[in-house]
């Protein structure tokens, strides 16, 4: 599920440690770097809720790399209020980009990659969970593992 293909108990304690550093005035802002279907957005929305009513604290979704040229101004030159999920994915419908020599996958990936470093390099708390191959799969580990870190968490 993750890049480093942690198991799922070590996934919820890696998120439960993530958002129980957020405080009271902090952000949470999950960056969706999925392929944006109905399904993936309505998804997000509850993690989003969820993490908002738990954790009481404003929270948003972006489509990644689309959100790069608005909110993502505000994550790396806004207030160092931020906390950051990036969920990414494999790419199963990758398609070359013509005359370059890498494909659109490969240039999402690169665009993640770039907020992650541009993020932690502002010494922002930011936690990448890659969904892997299957995203409904992913989804439902994801779920999984934030339903286990928010029981671990006081209550707000």
């Amino acid at each position: 599920m993750t890049k480093s293909n942690k198991k799922p108990g070590s996934v919820s304690r890696g998120l439960a440690a993530h958002l129980a550093m957020a405080a009271p005035g902090d952000y949470l802002a999950i960056q969706a770097y999925l392929t944006p279907t109905g399904e993936a957005g309505r998804v997000l929305q509850e993690i989003r809720v969820a993490l908002r009513d738990r954790l009481r604290i404003a929270t948003t979704v972006g489509w990644g790399p689309r959100y790069l040229h608005s909110t993502g101004q505000l994550h790396k030159g806004g207030p160092p209020t931020g906390w950051f999920l990036q969920l990414t994915e494999d790419h199963a419908e990758d398609r070359a980009i013509p005359g370059w020599p890498y494909t659109f996958g490969r240039l999402i990936d690169a665009q993640a990659d770039g907020d992650h470093a541009a993020i932690a390099a502002h010494d922002l708390p930011i936690l990448r969970i890659h969904l892997g191959a299957d995203a409904d799969a992913g989804f439902t580990a994801l779920e999984h593992a934030l339903d286990a870190a928010l029981a671990t968490l006081p209550e707000v």
